[in-house]
């Protein structure tokens, strides 16, 4: 089987992608064989030894693909499609996994749409749902607005009947995200985003900030916030957020902040099912477009991280084994 895996953490090229024995599940685990896995940033950090691990490490964690042998009772068969998250190495051509970590993928969904849906898609269902509860008479200010989580941000914001306000960093990045549904969007090189967002609200402020990109946006997105507004940090595309004294937060505000991460929000089986099922029904029922910006071979993983890290792409993109 191909795996892609690092080594010695360091940049996209420290991956290598090698022949490795055929995995063999062990008693109660499922043997998948992967038709696409997603690329995410988290990918990265593990590449790059920002998230250490010991030993070689086994790249990806999020993909879908068939069934090719599962443990009796399990309620999987040969041939079923599943998609997963959490699952270490799904940069590969087959996985291991327990059966409480797949659920099932509709027919009426394509693998890959289903492997580009299950990280970002379920993350953007709990940031709007849960971390902070958008609605009618909300507006929400989201960083990346063209990226992967940023654009079905957008969506789930419209269908909530938020508004929202986008920043990106072209204009043609600004399209994408005002046809996902943005009502205004700021082209952050040109423009103070702060400044602009406190326009755009009459200097009151917008109610919660999406952020994934971190270091260079956090200041200027406390800002941006309206008295007792929240902060929600999900992400540090650009690094991480220097310490700092928390009574920033009552100096802009009394404002809210929060750093939540999408495995607290699926710890339970029946989460992980109730927000996998959203994001199916909603893709399924035409209300939530998956955007895949480019699906590359297993063997370009490298470009891959190239690509998501100079922010030089519009969308999920995917390894094909």
């Amino acid at each position: 089987m191909k795996v892609a895996r690092v080594d010695q953490p360091g940049g996209p090229g420290a991956i290598t992608v090698v022949e490795a024995p055929d995995l063999l599940a062990e008693p109660g685990q499922v043997l998948v064989q992967v038709a696409a896995a997603g690329v995410n940033f988290i990918d990265t950090y593990h590449r790059s030894g920002a998230y250490p691990s010991a030993g070689p490490i086994a790249l990806g964690r999020e993909g879908a693909g068939t069934v090719v042998t599962a443990p009796s009772g399990s309620g999987l068969s040969e041939g079923d499609r599943v998609a997963w998250i959490g699952v270490a190495g799904s940069y590969a051509s087959h996985v291991v996994a327990a059966p409480e970590q797949l659920v099932a993928v509709p027919d009426n969904i394509h693998l890959q749409t289903a492997a580009a849906a299950m990280l970002q898609g379920m993350t953007a269902q709990y940031l709007v749902t849960d971390t902070y509860r958008l609605g009618p008479g909300k507006t929400c200010l989201v960083h990346a607005a063209a990226g992967g989580v940023g654009l079905l941000l957008c969506q789930l914001a419209r269908r909530a009947g938020a508004r929202t306000i986008g920043t990106t960093s072209t204009e043609e990045k600004a399209a994408r995200a005002r046809a996902a549904g943005a009502d205004h969007v700021i082209l952050y090189r040109d423009h103070d985003f702060v400044a602009e967002s406190r326009r755009i609200t009459a200097d009151r402020g917008v109610d919660v900030v999406y952020d994934s990109v971190g270091k260079t946006t956090f200041e200027g997105s406390l800002r941006a916030l309206a008295r007792r507004g929240t902060l929600v940090l999900f992400g540090q595309s650009s690094g991480a957020v220097a310490p700092f004294d928390p009574q920033l937060l009552a100096r802009h505000g009394s404002l809210f902040f929060t750093r939540p991460s999408l495995f607290d929000y699926v710890a339970r089986r029946e989460e992980l099912l109730a927000r996998a099922g959203d994001v199916f029904q909603w893709i399924g029922e035409g209300s939530l477009t998956v955007t895949i910006d480019r699906a590359l071979p297993l063997a370009d993983a490298a470009e891959a991280h190239r690509l998501l890290e100079s922010r030089q792409t519009a969308g999920k993109v995917l390894l094909i084994p």
